[in-house]
C-alpha cells in the first residue's frame, strides 16, 4: 500500500540547486534510508515530504487519512511546559485518554470523572500502552516528568522529540539523524524497537550499523540522480560497487574504498556467543585481533607528524567529581606511542569531562596529569567551529596552517586537504555561512588536522557527517601514526579505528577493555550468560525475553534428560557450521545471489542456535534446582 509519493520535486536556494525533478515512493512496511553527501539536500527532502516545506516544482501526494510524524534534528517545544505535558501533547488518542485518567486519579473526590476516565481506558485498552510509553521514556532517560523543557539539554530535547514521535504511533515515521544524542544502549534498544514494531520509516542517518540492522531499502541521491537498493547497508555497498563498475565513471580509488569497506564488514566478529565455555576470555587473543585489523590497512597517506618522545601522557591517581557525582576516583593510566583508544559509556558518565581533563580545560580534584614535552594535542569538540563574518572556506583553514608535511619531503596543502574531505576548488571559495551543518563539521575537522597534531582527540566526530565523509575520515585516521583518542556512539566507526576501550560505567568506575566495540559486546554477552549459569539465576520479569519462567520445583523427565544431554553437542556442532558459513563471505568470487542465499542460511542458523540455547537454559534451571 502506497503511503506517499514524491513526483518530480525540485529545490533551490538562489543559484544553488540542491536537487531537481526527482521522484520516489514510500510504501507501508518499508524502512528506507536516504543516503547522500552533506549539502545535497537530505534535510530539505525530509522537510518537504513531512509538510514543513514546499518544493519549488513537483508535488507530494499522501494517502488520505494517514498520520505522519517527523523527528527533526533540532526539535522545537514550548519552553514553559513540562516533559509530561510535552508527551501528552502528542497527537495520539490513547495518550489523551491516559492523561485524562491520571488527572482523574489526582482529583479522587470527583468519582464521576474517574468512572468516565476508567471506562475510556478500558474501551481503548490503554493500560498496556501506558506501560509502553513509560518504558520508552525510561529507555531514553526521561524520568523526571515534572522537569521544564526549558531546563533540558539539546540532547534531552532530541530524545523527548524521539519519544513523542514513537508514541504518536504514526503510519509513516520520518527521522532526521535519530541516533544523534543517544548513547550506545539507547541505539541498540531503538534498533530492537524498530525490529519488532510494524512501522514504515523514512530516515537520514550516518550510523551504518543502524542502517544494516533496521533498513530494508536505501535510496541514494548522487549528482541529482536517485538510485534505489532493495536491501540493507552491506547490500547497498555491494550493489553500488557493481553499478559503478557497470557505468565505469567512478575513479579507481573510490572502487577500492568500497571493496575495502565491504571486505572489512564481512570480516566482522560474531555479534554474541551462546555458551559460557565459548566466552571471549583470552584478552591477548582479542588484542592480537584488534592490532591485526590495523595491519591489514594499506597506508595511503604517510603523515610526517612531530616526533613523539618517550613520555606521552600519564595519569596518576586522578580524581574528579561534580558535587556528589564521581567521574574518576584515583585513576591511573599511562599512554604509549600509537595508542588507539575508544571511550564508551552511558550519557552523563563523564566521557567529555575526561577529555577536558587531559587537555587541561578542566582541573583535577586530586592526583596529577603529566604531559610529555613533545605532545601536540588536536582536539575536536562537540561545540563546532566559530568563524568570522564573510570568511571563505579556504581562509578558515589557512588561519591554522598551509600544509601538512608528509614523509620523503612531500606535503599535502590546505587545498588538497579540503579536496580530500570533499570540498572541491569551487566550494573552497564559498562563504562559510552558506555551508550546511554537516559541511561545517567537515571544515572544523580540517582545521584540527591541518595543525598536524601528534595526539588527536575526537569528541563525537561522526555527528552530522554523511557516509561518504565518514569513509574518508576513517581512512585518514587509519593512516594517522600518532595517538588517537575517540568518544563516539558510532559503533561501526569505533570498530574500524580503535584497538581498545575505556568503558565508563559511572560512579568513577572505568574498565579498560583490549578490543573494539563488537569484541566488548560479545564478551559482555557471554559474561552475563556465564553469571546466570554460575548463580543458577531464575529469570525475573525483565528476563522473560530470554526464556519462559518455569516451575523449578519439578524434575526433568527421562525424555527431557536425553534432550538436555544432546543439546550441548548440537549447539557446539551448529556453532561450527555457523563459523564455516561466515568464513564463506570472505570468498572473492561470490555472486550477489550466492551472498543473499548465504545471508538467509546464516540468519536461520543463528535463530536455531538461539532457540536451542534458550531451551538448554530452561532445562538447566530445572535440573539444578
Amino acid at each position: 500500500m502506497n503511503l506517499l509519493t514524491a513526483e518530480n520535486i525540485s529545490k533551490s536556494y538562489g543559484e544553488l540547486v540542491l536537487f531537481s525533478d526527482i521522484s520516489f515512493g514510500i510504501n507501508k512496511g518499508q524502512k528506507i534510508a536516504l543516503v547522500a553527501k552533506n549539502g545535497s539536500g537530505k534535510t530539505s527532502i525530509l522537510n518537504i515530504i513531512s509538510g514543513k516545506d514546499n518544493p519549488d516544482t513537483g508535488q507530494i501526494t499522501t494517502r488520505k487519512g494517514i498520520h505522519i510524524s517527523f523527528l527533526e534534528q533540532e526539535p522545537h517545544f514550548k519552553s514553559e511546559i513540562t516533559v509530561e505535558e510535552a508527551v501528552f501533547e502528542s497527537d495520539n488518542t490513547i495518550l489523551k485518554t491516559i492523561e485524562a485518567y491520571e488527572k482523574a486519579v489526582e482529583q479522587s473526590d470527583d468519582t464521576e470523572q474517574y468512572q468516565k476516565a476508567f471506562e475510556a481506558m478500558e474501551r481503548l485498552n490503554a493500560w498496556g500502552f501506558e506501560t509502553q510509553y513509560k518504558q520508552i521514556l525510561f529507555k531514553l532517560q526521561l524520568t523526571d516528568m515534572k522537569a521544564k523543557v526549558s531546563s533540558l539539554s539539546g540532547g534531552q530535547r532530541k530524545r523527548l522529540a524521539l519519544a513523542n514521535a514513537l508514541l504518536s504511533k504514526p503510519d509513516l515515521l520520518i527521522l532526521d539523524e535519530p541516533t544523534n544524542h543517544l548513547d550506545l544502549e539507547m541505539i541498540e534498544w531503538l534498533e530492537a524497537y524498530f525490529a519488532k514494531e510494524n512501522l514504515s520509516l523514512f530516515m537520514v542517518t550516518h550510523d551504518r550499523y543502524f542502517l544494516e540492522r533496521v533498513c530494508n531499502e536505501i535510496i541514494e541521491l548522487e549528482n541529482n540522480q536517485l538510485y534505489t537498493y532493495k536491501g540493507n547497508y552491506s547490500y547497498y555497498l555491494r550493489e553500488k560497487e557493481a553499478r559503478q563498475e557497470r557505468e565505469a565513471v567512478e575513479q579507481h580509488k573510490n572502487k577500492i574504498l568500497f571493496k575495502k569497506e565491504l571486505d572489512w564488514m564481512r570480516r566482522q566478529p560474531k555479534a554474541r556467543t551462546t555458551k559460557s565455555k565459548s566466552r571471549i576470555d583470552d584478552f591477548h587473543e582479542i588484542k592480537r585481533r584488534a592490532h591485526q585489523r590495523r595491519l591489514e590497512h594499506e597506508v595511503q597517506l604517510e603523515l610526517n607528524m612531530e616526533r613523539l618522545g618517550s613520555k606521552i601522557l600519564e595519569l596518576h591517581r586522578v580524581s574528579k567529581s561534580f558535587g556528589d557525582k564521581t567521574i574518576l576516583s584515583k585513576f591511573d593510566y599511562t599512554f604509549t606511542k600509537g595508542e588507539r583508544l575508544g571511550i564508551i559509556g552511558s550519557n552523563g558518565t563523564g566521557k567529555s569531562t575526561f577529555l577536558n581533563l587531559l587537555t587541561q580545560k578542566e582541573s583535577v580534584d586530586g592526583g596529577k596529569i603529566v604531559k610529555g614535552e613533545t605532545i601536540k594535542f588536536g582536539y575536536y569538540t562537540q561545540k563546532g567551529i566559530r568563524v568570522k563574518e564573510g570568511q571563505k572556506v579556504i581562509d578558515v583553514i589557512r588561519e591554522f596552517g598551509d600544509y601538512i608535511p608528509l614523509k620523503k619531503g612531500k606535503q599535502i596543502s590546505a587545498q588538497q586537504l579540503l579536496e580530500r574531505f570533499l570540498f572541491d576548488r569551487k566550494k573552497q571559495y564559498d562563504f562559510v555561512e552558506k555551508l550546511s551543518g554537516g559541511e561545517r563539521k567537515r571544515l572544523y575537522l580540517c582545521t584540527v588536522l591541518i595543525q598536524n597534531p601528534n595526539f588527536l582527540i575526537l569528541d563525537e566526530p561522526t555527528n552530522d557527517l554523511d557516509i561518504v565523509t565518514l569513509n574518508v575520515l576513517e581512512n585518514f585516521l587509519l593512516d594517522f601514526p600518532g595517538c588517537l583518542l575517540v568518544v563516539s556512539h558510532d559503533r561501526y566507526f569505533m570498530d574500524k579505528i580503535v584497538d581498545h576501550l575505556f568503558v565508563f560505567k559511572g560512579d568513577g568506575v572505568v574498565e579498560d577493555f583490549p578490543g573494539n566495540y563488537s569484541d566488548y559486546r560479545a564478551y559482555e554477552g557471554s559474561r552475563i550468560l556465564e553469571e546466570r549459569e554460575n548463580k543458577n539465576q531464575s529469570p525475573d520479569k525483565e528476563d522473560k525475553k530470554d526464556w519462559k519462567q518455569r516451575d523449578t520445583s519439578k524434575k526433568l523427565s527421562y525424555k527431557e534428560q536425553k534432550e538436555y544431554q544432546n543439546l550441548e553437542k548440537e549447539i557446539q556442532k551448529l556453532e561450527g557450521q555457523k563459523e564455516q558459513l561466515q568464513n564463506r563471505f570472505t570468498e572473492d568470487n561470490l555472486t550477489g545471489e550466492e551472498i543473499n542465499t548465504l545471508s538467509i542460511q546464516l540468519k536461520e542458523l543463528s535463530d536455531t542456535i538461539e532457540a536451542k540455547t534458550d531451551r538448554w537454559f530452561e532445562l538447566s534451571a530445572i535440573l539444578e534446582s
